[in-house]
């Protein structure tokens, strides 16, 4: 092997099948929005939704931002945010961990674990719920629910989850509506504490889970009559459980550590 070969070391975590790749920003090449569309390359790297850059900091646990897949940045991930907890909880032995992200600091509550997975509950802040808007991505008008979450979502309610649901979703992302994008969730009710969603995420397409949809769901359900706090967010990846308490979302799910490497540079 080449002496001068550098070497990244990183850890691989997944909440829900939403998977990110932890790695300490002391190590980061010059170009980590570049260096992450490379790993997080599902056939030429380690594969993953994004990268959590962890740093330290003086008044939280550790300090995060996160770069999508595609190289953008985003404010926050709440599956991010999770797998970073569960790094933090197995090395320093914390139970309550605060983490500061680009949407400001979220404190992650351990209610248990076995061997390598985790479950926390998150305070996710405040959310912010706008009026129904009707947006035409082309074939008819769309109906759905502007949410920030500390980052923007658009909750759609579907009776059922439409064909090619994932090309009308990266349609409504490029609209002017949005111009800083859009998280997408198309949502169907199943009853007053249940809910199916399916993620189409800024930076990363199709997700098999996300922290922050599940919450903007849930909120959105909440909002317009469909269901009542707590709410269960069932996905492809796995549920997440989401109650609200006066004005404060908490979201509550697993998170699997699940390898540790070095990629060649």
């Amino acid at each position: 092997m080449n002496s001068d070969t550098r070497t990244i070391p990183f850890i691989k975590a997944s909440a829900c099948g939403n998977d990110f790749l932890l790695i300490d920003s002391a190590v980061a090449p010059p170009n980590p929005e570049g260096f992450t569309r490379r790993i997080c390359d599902r056939h030429l790297g380690i594969g993953a939704d994004g990268v959590e850059w962890m740093s330290p900091h003086f008044s939280s646990d550790v300090e995060i931002r996160l770069i999508n897949a595609d190289g953008s940045h985003a404010e926050i991930s709440g599956n991010g945010t999770r797998c970073v907890a569960a790094y933090i909880c197995a090395t320093q032995n914390k139970e309550r961990i605060s983490i500061l992200t680009g949407a400001g600091t979220r404190i992650c509550s351990l209610i248990s674990y076995r061997e390598s997975e985790y479950e926390f509950e998150i305070g996710m802040g405040e959310a912010k719920v706008d009026p129904e808007l009707i947006v035409n991505p082309g074939h008819g008008e769309v109906r759905g629910i502007p949410v920030s979450i500390g980052n923007p979502h658009y909750v759609i309610f579907v009776p059922q989850f439409p064909d090619s649901w994932q090309a009308q979703a990266a349609r409504i992302q490029r609209l002017p509506s949005f111009p800083e994008g859009v998280n997408i969730e198309y949502v169907t009710a199943n009853g007053r504490h249940d809910i199916c969603a399916r993620f189409f995420e800024r930076g990363a397409g199709e997700t098999q889970s996300s922290g922050t949809g599940s919450s903007a769901s849930a909120v959105a359900a909440i909002a317009t009559g469909r269901a009542d706090s707590p709410v269960k967010v069932h996905a492809p990846g796995g549920t997440q459980t989401v109650r609200r308490e006066a004005e404060t979302i908490f979201l509550r799910g697993p998170a699997r550590l699940i390898c540790r490497g070095e990629y060649f540079l």
